[in-house]
């Protein structure tokens, strides 16, 4: 449903973006979705660092 998006449904979803929000809040929108996004992305490398580490680990004790 969602992959057919095409350029005149994309296009008229940006219209009614624009109305609901009204256009002087949108730059408002995107910073705090942008920081949102931030903060998301921050929190999940370290869980995926410590992962790396804890396999490394578990391949070390294994070897010996």
């Amino acid at each position: 449903m969602g992959g057919n998006l095409g350029g005149w449904t994309g296009l008229i979803v940006l219209v009614l973006i624009i109305l609901l929000f009204g256009a002087p809040k949108l730059p408002a929108l995107a910073k705090s979705l942008g920081q949102s996004l931030k903060i998301f992305k921050s929190e999940v490398r370290p869980d995926s660092d410590e992962s790396k580490n804890a396999d490394s680990d578990e391949s070390d004790q294994q070897k010996n």
